[in-house]
């Protein structure tokens, strides 16, 4: 039996846990995905609190971490995708944080 792209739905987050070395993100149809965390540098330099502080995109087709500004996809965390920030980009944010505290 083979599947149309028709009969494809894209994969749900449905709960996500971050530890102090990964990111689990469960998904609806009873998978789980487990990625290292320093695969996302914004996640390993925030707080555990800012790390538990996500919320799922849409219909859980990504996830975002609105206190380090961090959206991940489940799509890329399926396909094994790091973070793609230039190193610029970091530099900058983390910057900006140490002038916030």
């Amino acid at each position: 039996m083979s599947s149309s792209p028709a009969n494809l739905r894209p994969a749900q987050a449905r709960h996500v846990t971050v530890s102090d070395s990964s990111v689990t993100v469960d998904l609806v149809d009873g998978r789980s995905i487990t990625v290292p965390l320093v695969w996302y540098p914004r996640l390993t330099h925030g707080s555990d609190s800012e790390r538990q502080n996500w919320r799922l995109l849409g219909a859980g087709e990504g996830i975002h971490w609105p206190d380090l500004d961090e959206d991940l996809s489940v799509e890329g965390l399926l396909a094994g995708y790091p973070s793609r920030e230039s190193q610029a980009s970091l530099d900058k944010w983390l910057r900006s944080r140490q002038k916030a505290s």
